[in-house]
């Protein structure tokens, strides 16, 4: 361990003067003895004539402008006598302003890859109304996305075992279920109908983690469930276009949304896999999981004849249709995986509540969803709750 020794003058310096003579402090370091010849060293400083001083402490103690007259006041103590060294380091404003941009980016990249997913998803779903094959698709691009990147090195792939795709297996099963239910949910009823019922997610969140978990939460976690159930009701017996299958696609998806983050929590705990490679390790589990049962569900056969309406009717675009929705759900998701290495599960959960107003208010303007007032008004009673029991948990 090294540490800097500093001549202090009589007088007293200024930061900006400091700043002109920054060589001088690198240049004077020296060690520091170890501790099996702590003794040895310290005799040795008591009978030299020269004792260093080691900085202890220092206020106001940064880089300002060359306008700005700050006085840094420095404390020091001689090497001969034991004092501990405290450092009092502050960022500064230009790194506090990056981060809160950086969250922002991934705010903004976060909403926008989702709600051009939802767009395209559901124009691949009105002329192609086969949800089985339309996730089996969307799951595949991604790892085949994924792939490619580590197979030249874009991305760095994961170092993995098999006690890690283990623990995984669960996540996947469960991450396999919401992402075919909500498709299924998508492709009988709207956009925003869809994401008005899976704005519940957090209700079914407390129930499961109480009930079957045994945690419990403050009053103000509970309370919050009344607006998010009683929104998510409203909404619904005045929806114009109601499906039965629709709403329980998102209701299913709600619920094994659910234990899939749980069984991520309690299985992935130590493992040092980034968010981006976590995900995509879970998208190449549940695209096997999810190929036998797509088969068996709707089969080539269908897919084949459905295939050939859809380009009669559309045309080449189609497929970029296609191809667009299937990208966009692996970046929107891999994004939001990422975010989590960077910001808090707070910061999060209101993202996720302000990703489903952008989601709900575009698909309105784009699909012309016909709403009514009450109808409405249930949607902004449930996301309001959803923001209430993100403010009440964390």
């Amino acid at each position: 361990m090294q540490i800097s020794s500093v001549k202090l003058r009589t007088s007293t310096f200024t930061s900006s003067e400091f700043l002109n003579q920054r060589c001088s402090i690198k240049a004077q370091s020296f060690s520091l003895p170890n501790f099996q010849n702590a003794q040895q060293s310290v005799n040795h400083s008591l009978s030299s004539s020269f004792k260093p001083l080691y900085i202890s402490s220092t206020e106001s103690f940064a880089l300002v402008s060359k306008t700005q007259k700050r006085v840094t006041e420095c404390k020091a103590y001689e090497a001969d006598k034991s004092r501990p060294l405290k450092i009092n380091i502050e960022l500064p404003d230009q790194q506090a302003a990056s981060q809160r941009f950086k969250i922002g980016i991934y705010f903004a990249t976060w909403w926008a890859l989702n709600v051009v997913f939802n767009i395209y998803n559901k124009k691949v779903l009105n002329v192609f109304p086969y949800p089985w094959l339309t996730s089996t698709l969307s799951l595949a691009t991604g790892s085949l996305m994924m792939l490619i990147s580590w197979a030249t090195r874009i991305a760095e792939a994961p170092k993995t075992d098999l006690d890690f795709w283990k623990t995984l297996f669960p996540v996947a099963v469960a991450h396999t279920i919401g992402h075919v239910a909500a498709t299924v949910s998508m492709a009988k009823v709207a956009v925003s109908f869809t994401h008005i019922i899976k704005s519940s997610e957090p209700a079914f969140s407390v129930l499961v983690s109480r009930f079957l978990l045994g945690e419990s939460f403050p009053l103000s976690v509970y309370l919050s469930l009344f607006p998010i159930i009683g929104g998510c009701a409203l909404a619904a017996i005045t929806e114009l276009n109601f499906n039965m299958i629709g709403f329980m696609g998102a209701m299913i998806s709600n619920l094994a949304f659910v234990f899939r983050n749980i069984f991520s929590k309690k299985g992935m705990k130590g493992k040092s896999v980034s968010g981006m490679n976590y995900y995509a390790c879970l998208s190449m589990l549940s695209l096997l999981i999810l190929i036998p049962f797509a088969i068996a569900v709707e089969g080539p056969k269908v897919w084949a004849a459905g295939w050939n309406t859809a380009l009669a009717q559309i045309g080449p675009n189609f497929v970029w249709w296609v191809a667009a929705q299937s990208i966009f759900y692996h970046l929107y998701n891999q994004v939001s995986y990422m975010s989590l290495d960077q910001i808090s599960p707070l910061t999060f959960s209101i993202g996720n509540t302000m990703k489903r107003i952008s989601v709900i208010v575009s698909s309105i303007i784009i699909f012309h969803t016909p709403v009514q007032p009450v109808n409405a008004l249930g949607a902004a009673i449930a996301i309001l709750g959803t923001f209430l029991y993100s403010q009440g948990k964390h």
